[in-house]
């Protein structure tokens, strides 16, 4: 994607214009290559091999190439050998690139240009640039080479059943993944280019036949204003085209699972990849889509509904869990039996903070061991969380500096919180905040917190799709993957505010 043109005085213009902006091909070969060696300067992995063709030598060519990102055979076997046998080109000078194009060189991707933006982006992504003497074009050839991870299952979504592979950096390879398992030709991928400096490619993909229309064009006005230096991973592109600018929660779903990714296309979303990043990005996203796994749909829907009501409770109980605990403790002690209440009255006078303060430092240090048990190498980092947390806690008790009812309030939060890593970020702060007002309100606190929580989750949009309100009646077909999964057989509809192609299976099972 090109950059926006400011408009400004024609001298202004002329004195921020880059030298690639400023420069063109010309029909001499050697001020051509002196412009890239210009333009290069300092650049010493960038390869200048200049080949005599014709019987006598009198063709002349240059191939420019970055080295560690090209592939040395391809240019040895297709572009270098072809052209050292060439025996005649046509006298016309318009005419030699088409030759050199259609008869000599022995490569897929081939095209001509002379952009000097977008020469010098081929180059830096791989591909080599043809330049022949006496034309003021080049041609580009398809030499690209990158050493990329090996496919595997993402760490972070791992499952009992179903596909293990996952996302790599390349961003062909992702794409692959996703074509082999969604072979139509409704499936639809558009590039992008975007940053001004990394010039990072993306690629828009969605069904033509299921995406809304109106959602699409939406995106690729929000991906034309990003005006930005560099893309280096999805969460660049998120926070850029997010709703709601200030809000906790996500406006886009993400996933390193290609099955995922299948699975949001054929309900009408949209994926972005990103080059250089195993994580894919799904618009519009739904705030149920938080406690949704792809294993929902691998098992059975009896064990796949209870485990989401699980993460559905686990959410609920690492935001109002410590909370709780504090409000009773500070404001209802009645609600809690004598004996309960007299045991940790015992325990709360041996301890100098008071049960907020103590909460809250329990708390940080409770994520403090989580991050750095992610950060350590996988073995160390369990070590270390698991012994951090025996050791800390049994130690803090001993030394009275905590009660012994606080650490398990804090362990039954952090246990909890781990049912949706997804809602990690906004959980610490949620839980915090609401812990904030039951200290000072009690239940009230609780409530106002939570209401608060709500009202704004009622609010959130994802691309002018609401993430929990609905425009018609509840009704049976659309609660049938929400708190609970219903049998694939009774899933006949995608969701309505997704697509207006709603059917997704007929009657006796066959689409």
């Amino acid at each position: 994607m090109s950059e926006k043109k400011k408009p400004n005085a024609n001298d202004k213009k002329q004195k921020n214009t880059t030298p690639e902006q400023s420069a063109e091909l010309t029909c001499s070969l050697e001020n051509n290559i002196s412009l890239f060696k210009e333009l290069f300067s300092d650049v010493d992995p960038m390869m200048y091999r200049e080949i005599d063709g014709g019987e006598n030598g009198e063709f002349h060519f240059c191939l420019i190439f970055s080295d560690g990102v090209t592939s040395a055979q391809r240019i040895d076997e297709y572009i270098i050998k072809p052209l050292t046998l060439v025996r005649d080109l046509p006298e016309k000078p318009e005419q030699i690139l088409d030759y050199l194009m259609k008869r000599v060189l022995f490569i897929n991707g081939v095209q001509k240009t002379n952009e000097l933006k977008s020469i010098i982006e081929a180059i830096s992504y791989g591909d080599t640039v043809l330049l022949v003497n006496n034309s003021s074009e080049a041609i580009l050839l398809d030499s690209k080479y990158f050493l990329t991870r090996a496919i595997a299952e993402p760490d972070g979504e791992k499952i009992l059943s179903g596909p293990r592979e996952g996302f790599t950096e390349a961003l062909m390879t992702n794409l692959s993944m996703l074509r082999r398992r969604m072979r139509s030709s409704d499936l639809k991928m558009k590039f992008l280019t975007l940053g001004k400096q990394t010039n990072t490619s993306i690629c828009v993909a969605y069904m033509d036949n299921i995406v809304d229309k109106k959602i699409l064009d939406e995106l690729y006005r929000r991906l034309n204003e990003i005006n930005i230096d560099g893309i280096l991973d999805a969460n660049y592109i998120d926070e850029l085209i997010q709703d709601n600018k200030w809000s906790l929660f996500r406006s886009s779903g993400y996933t390193e699972r290609p099955d995922v990714i299948a699975g949001k296309i054929l309900e009408g979303r949209i994926a972005i990849f990103v080059d250089g990043t195993p994580v894919v990005l799904t618009v519009p996203h739904l705030f149920i889509e938080n406690f949704q796994t792809n294993e929902d749909y691998y098992l059975s829907f009896y064990y796949t509904s209870f485990t989401r009501l699980m993460r559905i409770a686990g959410f609920f109980m690492s935001i109002i869990v410590p909370a709780l605990y504090i409000a009773i403790i500070a404001y209802h002690q009645e609600m809690l039996p004598t004996t309960l209440m007299t045991s940790i009255a015992i325990d709360s006078n041996n301890v100098p903070m008071p049960e907020p303060v103590e909460a809250l430092l329990l708390l940080i240090m409770f994520d403090i061991l989580r991050e750095t048990g992610i950060r350590m190498p996988s073995r160390v980092g369990q070590a270390m969380s698991i012994v951090g947390a025996l050791v800390v806690g049994q130690a803090a008790v001993e030394a009275r500096l905590v009660a012994a009812p606080m650490i398990i309030i804090v362990a039954v939060t952090g246990i909890s919180s781990l049912l949706v890593s997804k809602m990690n970020a906004p959980t610490i702060i949620i839980r915090s905040a609401i812990l904030l007002f039951a200290s000072c309100f009690g239940f009230l606190g609780v409530t106002l917190g939570l209401a608060i929580l709500l009202i704004h989750i009622l609010n959130l949009k994802s691309f002018g799709v609401s993430q929990m309100t609905r425009d018609n009646p509840f009704g049976t077909q659309e609660n049938k993957d929400i708190f609970v999964r219903a049998p694939w057989r009774n899933m006949t509809k995608r969701p309505y505010f997704l697509t207006d192609n709603k059917t997704r299976l007929k009657k006796g099972g066959v689409s």
